[in-house]
Order: structure tokens, then C-alpha cells, then sequence
């Protein structure tokens, strides 16, 4: 298969993950709403939800870039970069460290914390159409969680809603600076891992004296 004709088919898969995970995060809103918990605040407070909403929007938009043969621009490759790192951290932290602590219903729990997370790291690893982020920008991924965590601190301190447990204030200064610690860190170290794997390309065939395979740079064709 060209390289042309991988560009559609790797767009339609971005585009449908992308909009299904948005329905179900939808979905999931409108259970709360039936439940008289309706709060958009609250429910999109959640990092999970915001994360995934962030993901879902950069595989739509890189998707149609991908659909459209067009060279994905320097700042989508960034903040594909971030988003990965991102809902990298929350699968790890849903599976590993705190698993089954979601109110969601289970399937919901699962497409949010496991599918997301699976296909958006196997897209940015294995589809190569993506230039590597520069090192320097490496610091732009922990901006976001300390705008979330500065907003969710501003918001416990005012009305006392705050969407985990680690984050009450109850808990106690030193309790919140080493999970705020731990976040930023394993947020920092899930970008440096989607940093490193941009600049792995597993397409390289043994049979291809040049090193690519048809399928490398398959979105980044331009349409004629």
C-alpha cells in the first residue's frame, strides 16, 4: 500500500477514536445530570475528563490533516506530544497506583483510563507522521497541571469542591505539596517518554535499503 493511500484510512481511525470518546464522555455527563449532579464544572474539573477531552480533540483535528494528505503543523506534533504524555499518566495512575477508584460506570471507567490512554500512545508510537517535539520544549507539558492544580486549589478554597481526595485541604500542607510533587513529576517523565519514542521509528524494514517502510510519513503526504 502507498504511502497516499495510508494517509485516509490512519485519518478515519483518529477521527472515529476521537469522536467516540467524546460521546462517551458525554454520556457519562448526562448520567450525572439524570442524578442531579449536573455541574459541568465539577464533572470537567476532573484531570481524567479533561485530559481525555484534550486527546480526543488533537486525534480529531490531526485526523483531518492525516484525511486531507496535509503536512500536520509543528505546533499539532507538540501538543499531540502533551496530550499523550498526559493521558499516559492517567492510565497509570487509574491501573497501577489507585486501580478501580472511578464512580463512572465500569465500561465507562475502562474506555477512559485504558482505551484512551492504549490508543493514543500506540498512535503517537507506531504511526510515524509526527516531527519530534524539540527537548527545549519539553517544559511546555508541565504548564497545563499547574494551571489545573492552581484552579482546583482556588476552587477548594472557595466552595470546597475538589475532584480527589489527595487534593483536601484536610489532608494537610505537607500531604498535598508531595502528591502535587509526585504529579508534576510523573507528568514531566511521561513527556520525556513521549519525546523519546517520537524519535523511534519502528517502520524501518531490513528490506528497505533506505530505512523507511511504505508506511513512514504516510499523513505528512501532501495532497497535489
Amino acid at each position: 500500500m502507498s504511502r497516499g493511500a495510508l494517509a485516509r484510512p490512519i485519518g478515519v481511525a483518529r477521527i472515529t477514536v476521537g469522536v467516540l470518546c467524546l460521546a462517551v464522555l458525554c454520556y457519562a455527563y448526562a448520567l450525572r445530570i439524570a442524578a442531579g449532579d449536573g455541574n459541568p464544572f465539577d464533572y470537567f474539573g476532573y484531570f481524567t475528563n479533561q485530559t481525555t477531552s484534550l486527546a480526543s480533540v488533537v486525534l480529531i483535528i490531526s485526523g483531518t490533516f492525516s484525511m486531507r494528505g496535509r503536512v500536520a503543523p509543528g505546533w499539532l506534533d507538540l501538543l499531540r506530544g502533551m496530550a499523550t504524555a498526559y493521558v499516559i499518566v492517567v492510565g497509570v495512575v487509574y491501573n497501577v497506583l489507585v486501580p478501580g477508584t472511578g464512580t463512572a460506570p465500569a465500561w465507562v471507567s475502562a474506555v477512559l483510563h485504558v482505551v484512551v490512554p492504549l490508543a493514543v500512545a500506540i498512535d503517537w508510537i507506531l504511526v510515524p507522521d509526527r516531527s519530534p517535539p524539540p527537548w527545549r520544549r519539553l517544559w511546555l507539558v508541565a504548564v497545563y497541571p499547574v494551571v489545573w492544580v492552581s484552579v482546583v486549589l482556588l476552587r477548594g478554597a472557595s466552595d470546597g469542591w475538589v475532584p480527589y481526595g489527595f487534593l483536601l485541604p484536610e489532608r494537610g500542607p505537607l500531604s498535598l505539596a508531595v502528591h502535587l510533587l509526585g504529579l508534576f513529576c510523573a507528568v514531566l517523565a511521561a513527556g520525556a517518554l513521549a519525546w523519546a519514542a517520537s524519535r523511534v521509528n519502528l517502520w524501518h524494514s531490513n528490506s528497505d535499503p533506505t530505512g523507511e517502510a511504505e508506511i513512514v510519513d504516510a499523513t505528512r503526504v501532501t495532497s497535489a
